[in-house]
């Protein structure tokens, strides 16, 4: 199949999914400003989170087996809205001798019209794409990886070595996962296929425990996708973990981790991964970056009684 019958694909199912393109009814789409969102130094290693926007998703898509009630429970204390969630996408670049690295790189232009919005975020920082020297992937959903191609369908960031996890990879591209993937999720796998096929000839494989680049360790936390992997960025005496989707929503992962969640693929391996990765970063404190935590996802996992709550820093 050609990327332009890949492209067609994508836009028709995406229509359908309600999830992208701004088809889900009367849900809004709110501006999401452009703007470096933290930057620190962590050992050798110097931070920047970047916006990408936000998302808009339905409580139906995100909580499927929740009643009404028991998300205004949970969600009415905090003040949120009861019919969707507009997550953050916040994007890390961390800086390091010669070594200019990108985690995940965004939406792009063809998913939700409030997302998308990462190269302005580096133009605002004098940062042409092609000084970009990695792209280290969390996992291939839309959010994540659609922004690896430009409006033209070309490789954005054109000097870049693209880190895989080698699980994401194989599923992703895998004959059959197109047939077995339901209906509203279908152009999630054109989409990752499509963009696989163009970085093909600059793609290298994570596995759980390598060591990606210096100071950076590849954690195993799948579940939310077969392959999803986290990233512990160590400085010295000082680490981050880089999230990416193993923890989501800084009320429900932390208050409710038990909750399977819609966005994930496996929800029951989500919740074990949930679970275990919230007791250790409880018990070491490491620092966190979470791409879909409230702007810039920057924090420690705190207990909370029997569950846990996240600090903001």
């Amino acid at each position: 199949m050609g990327n332009t019958n890949r492209f067609q694909l994508t836009r028709r199912q995406m229509l359908a999914s309600g999830l992208a393109l701004g088809a889900s009814a009367g849900l809004g789409w709110p501006a999401s400003p452009v703007r470096a969102q933290a930057t620190w130094q962590l050992g050798p290693h110097e931070l920047t989170v970047l916006s990408d926007g936000n998302l808009t998703l339905p409580m139906s898509f995100f909580l499927p087996d929740r009643s009404a009630e028991e998300i205004e429970s949970l969600f009415a204390p905090h003040g949120m809205a009861l019919d969707a969630l507009t997550p953050d996408c916040n994007i890390t670049l961390l800086r390091s001798g010669e070594r200019l690295v990108l985690f995940d790189v965004g939406a792009g232009p063809n998913f939700q019209p409030t997302a998308g919005a990462l190269p302005s975020a580096l133009d605002d920082l004098g940062i042409d794409p092609a000084d970009i020297t990695d792209v280290v992937l969390t996992h291939a959903h839309p959010d994540h990886l659609w922004g690896i191609l430009d409006d033209f369908e070309d490789p954005l960031y054109p000097e870049a070595q693209v880190w895989v996890p080698q699980a994401e990879w194989d599923y992703w591209r895998a004959d059959d996962t197109l047939d077995k993937t339901p209906e509203a999720r279908k152009s999630f796998v054109v989409g990752a296929q499509s963009r696989f096929d163009a970085i093909e000839d600059r793609v290298s494989m994570v596995t759980p425990g390598q060591e990606v680049l210096p100071g950076i360790e590849a954690l195993d936390t799948s579940g939310h996708t077969p392959g999803h992997m986290s990233y512990m960025v160590h400085g010295g005496s000082d680490s981050v973990l880089i999230l990416g989707d193993a923890i989501t929503n800084a009320v429900v992962s932390f208050e409710r981790p038990d909750w399977a969640s819609g966005s994930d693929q496996d929800p029951e391996k989500g919740i074990e991964t949930r679970t275990r990765l919230l007791d250790r970063l409880a018990a070491d404190q490491s620092l966190v970056i979470g791409f879909h935590l409230p702007e810039p996802g920057r924090g420690r996992v705190e207990r909370a009684g029997s569950a846990y709550r996240f600090a903001a820093s």
